[in-house]
């Protein structure tokens, strides 16, 4: 196998997706390089590369979104390719352009094809116009005057989704027609805040849908494979806490259809490396949603099933190199479940938690990709998700249980995190059932409210007198006290 075109790769991103590239490149022999706001000095991926260069900005996120000082960063490390890891600068059409023209190689797909599939307007214009399933919809810059009353004349439910963007910013959910200009004003505002884009669509919404989406990857030789598709309907607020696959909604003929309408839709865009085509599935039917041109959070349990570590395929696409699997190739073994373990209260809204990691003691038996250690302060500065535990077993039940255990097992003293959420949900009867939806926490609030808090004060309690400063403490006579001697009022 001829020699890769660089040896050193510079990663511009942080937390668990960092520490996780970087293991693929130990693992590939390539040299790794990351860019760090003073924050995450000394977090696990800071101290797992072989180079590590400071980079400053007005806030820690502002730093990650420098252009200028990232490409810097390359060239510092003398990093002949970028790896964007997911979120950040990883969909940003202009920073890959920028990377390429700073002759370094881009590890994702091309500017053009971002481009494209980026935007999620133009991007459902392209997937229609190449014939594949949309939902109906309005799309606000076709004719901005008529754009409320073409939106009314779909129907309700309607979603209002801004064109950029991720994360559920800006959406909004109309059931009655009058208050849809409203929802199109604050959805827009939303979007311009987040996104400094404010361009909308309106589509049907489909009720109690499920959130159904296929790996792809391909290489600069037009090849193009599937690896399976990931259910992703246990969200809370548009957000993904688990993930697993393979679905079980989805019958072995329906599998092959929206796995090969994804590989079309790819290949129609000339797709190379990996990427995610998404889909909303009900009834029988499924519809376009949006591809998301990056590697995704919950690509492990793609991993898991298929024995393919998607980074190296990324790495050796960029490189040029052809893609060694064939769809014949890629084989679905057993189930896998990841959970997503978030700082956040599920049972006060779902509110961002801080606070010091006192400890943490992982599970064994399973994967854990995190991006935390013991010491650090999680702060509101970035995404609260802490660690990712993915599990992989014969069955999907099999695949609940393992999970669950893991996650009753996960110690986290310092920072309320959603690991009791996550360990309701597994034993659930809806959940085990495989009878859920992307409305799922909502129809069942009882998941979130628990006794947790409570729970986690006794828990806390309990370690705290196992401690030895607090127990001695606890012991300690006081010298006034002991003076007394066996004296009594």
């Amino acid at each position: 196998m001829h020699k890769l075109p660089f040896d050193t790769v510079l990663i511009a991103n942080r937390g668990e997706i960092a520490a996780r590239i970087i293991k693929t490149l130990n693992k590939l022999g390539l040299r790794s390089a990351i860019a760090y706001h003073e924050v995450d000095a000394g977090t696990p991926a800071v101290s797992l590369a072989d180079l590590a260069i400071p980079i400053s900005g007005r806030t820690p996120i502002a730093s990650y979104l420098d252009i200028e000082q990232i490409i810097a960063a390359a060239h510092k490390a003398n990093a002949g390719a970028i790896h964007p890891g997911y979120g950040m600068l990883s969909e940003n059409a202009e920073f890959a352009s920028r990377v390429i023209k700073a002759g370094i190689v881009f590890i994702g797909p091309a500017p053009e094809t971002i481009e494209l599939m980026g935007d999620k307007i133009r991007a459902r214009n392209f997937v229609q116009g190449n014939g594949f399933p949309v939902a109906p919809c309005a799309i606000e810059e076709d004719d901005p005057a008529t754009f409320v009353s073409r939106a009314r004349a779909i129907g309700v439910p309607l979603l209002v989704k801004p064109s950029s963007g991720g994360g559920g910013k800006g959406m909004r959910i109309v059931r009655d027609p009058a208050t849809l200009e409203a929802a199109i004003e604050q959805a827009s505002s939303e979007a311009r805040r987040y996104f400094g884009d404010g361009r909308l669509y309106v589509e049907r919404y489909i009720e109690r849908p499920r959130h159904i989406e296929v790996q792809v990857l391909g290489d600069s030789f037009g090849n193009l494979v599937h690896l399976f598709e990931r259910e992703c309907s246990v969200q809370r607020r548009f957000q993904k806490i688990i993930e697993e696959t393979p679905s079980p909604a989805l019958s072995p003929e329906l599998r092959t259809r929206i796995c090969e309408t994804a590989v079309g839709i790819a290949r129609a865009a000339n797709y190379q490396n990996a990427g995610t085509v998404e889909f909303i599935f009900s009834g029988g039917e499924f519809y376009f949603l949006e591809m998301n041109t990056r590697l995704q959070v919950e690509h492990p349990v793609t991993e898991m099933i298929t024995g393919v570590d998607l980074i190296a395929e990324q790495v050796y696409a960029a490189a040029g190199r052809k893609l060694a699997l064939s769809q014949s190739d890629i084989v679905s073994n057993g189930h896998a479940i990841e959970l997503r373990v978030c700082a956040e209260a599920p049972e006060r809204g779902y509110v961002p938690t801080t606070g010091k990691v006192l400890l943490i003691e992982y599970p064994d038996g399973v994967r854990i990709d995190s991006g935390i250690m013991q010491g650090q302060h999680i702060t509101p500065a970035f995404d609260s998700m802490l660690a990712k535990i993915i599990v992989h077993s014969p069955t999907r039940i099999e695949a609940a249980l393992k999970a669950y255990r893991a996650v009753r097992e996960l110690v986290l003293l310092g920072c309320e995190t959603n690991a009791s959420l996550l360990a309701q949900i597994l034993c659930d009867e809806a959940f085990l059932g495989g009878q859920f939806h992307t409305g799922y926490l909502e129809e069942h609030p009882h998941l979130a409210a628990g006794n947790f808090a409570a729970e986690m004060s006794a828990f806390l309690a309990s370690a705290a007198l196992l401690t030895r400063p607090v127990r001695e403490s606890a012991d300690a006579v006081p010298e006034l006290h002991a003076a007394l001697g066996s004296w009594r009022n």
